[in-house]
């Protein structure tokens, strides 16, 4: 019963961080090391999960699945949505840097504790993680496309969207924002109800969520410390987004609500009290990673 509560606090974190801007659920998921089992879970949903569910062995669907797993980490996400992420909804909104500051001690942290992980440093590993630091620089940078509501596109922005929702370091909102289709998937066609482009989605999604899982937990199987090495570079490139001193240099109003595209970083160059405070939630965030980590090894001797 233990192991479930701690879980289900584990995908309450990832809810919370999908709530905040270049934060990724992934991310949590890492820091916590449910990542893998996370992914291997989700590969799960295969044809002999289908086969057990046509001859109705539930028991046999609930065991290769890791069923419980899943529902206990996805409750827990959907349960902070509906509670602790509208506290921290409410935070951003009213106390910006010093949320910032404490998600950039979190994700600062989790650099060097996932990167910890990684068994030996090589060339390989070190041209993975440029690259991923890289790509998720990159995307801070890029231009939204034109909004396009050709099936395949939307297709494909369920597959790409969806993928980044699993990457630690990358936003799947983001992604969508950049292709164009933010307010036409997330936000015209739910309020309109538009059932074919919200079915082509929904079926892009799902899609995607079950070929990247596969794809994910292959290569963490066959190369489990440059793909360590990758995801600690999408980490790394996140920190610009999540810089706690910066002012929005480029938006986007979607709905009636400010979307931001780029920022623009400076260094703060008074002291007072945001600022000093914003230092010390920056500390308590890395202590808040470092205590994760420690109860993580208990656990695991």
């Amino acid at each position: 019963m233990k192991y479930y509560i701690i879980l289900f606090f584990k995908g309450m974190a990832m809810g919370i961080a999908n709530v905040i801007p270049g934060v990724s659920g992934g991310t949590i998921a890492l820091i916590t090391e449910i990542y893998e089992e996370l992914i291997n879970s989700l590969k799960s949903f295969d044809k002999k999960a289908l086969k057990l569910i046509m001859s109705l062995d539930l028991n046999g669907f609930k065991k290769h699945t890791n069923l419980y797993f899943l529902i206990t980490v996805f409750g827990g996400s959907i349960a902070s949505v509906f509670s602790i992420a509208n506290l921290f909804e409410y935070l951003f909104l009213h106390y910006p840097i010093l949320i910032w500051a404490f998600f950039f001690g979190l994700i600062l942290a989790s650099i060097y504790f996932v990167g910890k992980r990684i068994k030996k440093w090589n060339i390989n590993n070190i041209i993975a993680l440029l690259i991923g630091t890289t790509i998720a620089l990159s995307l801070s940078l890029l231009t939204p496309a034109s909004e396009n509501d050709n099936i395949l596109f939307v297709f494909i922005c369920g597959i790409i969207g969806v993928s980044g929702m699993m990457l630690p370091g990358l936003s799947g909102s983001f992604i969508l924002i950049l292709m164009g289709n933010y307010e036409l998937l997330m936000v015209t066609a739910v309020t309109e109800i538009n059932i074919m482009l919200l079915s082509i989605f929904f079926l892009g999604s799902i899609f995607g969520l079950m070929s990247f899982s596969h794809i994910l937990a292959w290569v963490f199987k066959h190369y489990k410390d440059t793909t360590l090495s990758l995801l600690t570079g999408f980490i790394m490139g996140s920190l610009s987004i999540i810089w706690p001193w910066k002012k929005i240099a480029e938006s986007i109003i979607v709905n009636g609500e400010e979307k931001v595209l780029s920022y623009r970083w400076y260094i703060p160059e008074e002291i007072n009290q945001e600022n000093i405070l914003a230092v010390i939630l920056i500390a308590l965030g890395i202590i808040v990673v470092y205590y994760i980590e420690s109860i993580e090894k208990k656990n695991n001797k």
